[in-house]
């Protein structure tokens, strides 16, 4: 029986494939392990803002429930503790939408990896997207909120703090109406909401308009679905709020068509037309580099950084000298290994990087008809 073929050492095994990322060498295996790492501290990260938007919440129920409770105690309690426990209510309010813009902006980055790097990794061709190593080390080299205040602000009423102003607003009601006996007439109600030398009649169109700007604001931004996070996913919900459910139909009734199923011009309904939630677009650039040598640099950008280049003639009007002038299209986090590459090359050339309004083309957004 023939000895069996000896394994080959350790020295002679074909080397382990290596994740090449812009001039950076990484073995897989290493890749991965810093990239669950690092979705661990996103996700701690992420946990302990939503802890701190809990503890905001609970503050405006334990102050409703203390301000609520001490008013119906006593007869004698004035209502006006009620007033003053939706102002409280409010900064409240205010100071959650504050740090759910923070909370957004962690978990974007964990949800980025979820969707764009484990998900794409499960399902054909079973590689991530293109586009997520890009998306979440622009969010990391520069970040910015994922959703603007008033988009918080209207989110966090809608989920929670709408029915605690419900809830104020009947005790307010309730209060008025009962203590210290039953009113009799609409004219002694109107009286008892009076406050000092402010008549009974100037406090409920106040507390209306008060309570009304509040809804109205809840209303207003239901329409708005700048950011995803954990709390939206990827794709639009089939079954959208109360609050987006009324704004449809006011934007459905405006339209020219009416909303009218086969009428010229009308659009699909948002309930059954799959939509993609308005996402973060990546930050574009537009670089212009003069040097000497344009030749070289344009290889090495075109080979190493995969960017297309395009060469103007330009003339310098303090030399006088002729020079060509190279154009291209990059995103933020691509302007370091630029600026690095071109260095190497030619130590005087002269670089201009300023941001551009839209790029459109291979590499970028796709060029809509």
């Amino acid at each position: 029986m023939p000895d069996p073929q000896p394994k080959p050492h350790a020295s002679e095994r074909p080397s382990e494939p290596v994740w090449k990322f812009r001039g950076y060498e990484m073995r897989p295996a290493e890749f991965n392990t810093a990239m669950v790492h690092y979705y661990r501290a996103e996700i701690q990260r992420s946990n302990v803002w939503r802890q701190r938007l809990d503890n905001t919440t609970n503050w405006a129920v334990v102050a409703t429930g203390a301000a609520i409770s001490f008013v119906f105690s006593n007869p004698q309690n004035h209502y006006s503790v009620i007033i003053l426990n939706t102002l409280l209510v409010t900064l409240f309010l205010w100071m959650e939408a504050r740090r759910y813009r923070y909370y957004e902006l962690w978990s974007y980055r964990a949800r980025l990896m979820e969707t764009d790097f484990f998900a794409a990794m499960l399902v054909p061709p079973f590689a991530p997207h293109p586009e997520w190593a890009e998306n979440l080390a622009e969010s990391l080299i520069q970040p910015q909120f994922s959703i603007t205040m008033w988009e918080a602000f209207g989110r966090r009423f809608r989920r929670n703090y709408m029915w605690i102003y419900f809830v104020l607003g009947i005790a307010w009601a309730v209060k008025i109406f009962i203590h210290p006996l039953p009113a009799e007439s609409w004219a002694e109600f109107v009286s008892r909401a009076a406050i000092g030398p402010v008549p009974g009649e100037v406090m409920l169109v106040l507390g209306m308009l008060y309570n009304g700007l509040i809804f109205i604001i809840g209303w207003l931004t239901a329409s708005l679905h700048q950011a995803t996070g954990e709390v939206l996913p990827k794709f639009e919900s089939e079954s959208p709020s109360f609050f987006e459910n009324l704004w449809r139909r006011e934007q459905k009734a405006q339209s020219p068509a009416n909303g009218q199923p086969g009428a010229e011009g009308a659009s699909p309904s948002p309930a059954s037309a799959p939509s993609f939630l308005h996402t973060r677009r990546r930050q574009q650039l537009l670089a212009l580099v003069i040097t000497v040598q344009p030749q070289a640099v344009s290889d090495r950008i075109l080979k190493e950084m995969r960017r297309g280049v395009t060469a103007l003639h330009g003339k310098g009007m303090y030399s006088q000298q002729e020079r060509e002038v190279l154009m291209i299209a990059l995103t933020v986090t691509e302007t370091p290994r630029l600026k690095s590459l071109v260095r190497e090359i030619d130590p005087n050339a002269f670089i201009v990087v300023s941001p551009a309004q839209e790029v459109l083309g291979r590499g970028f957004q796709p060029l809509s008809e």
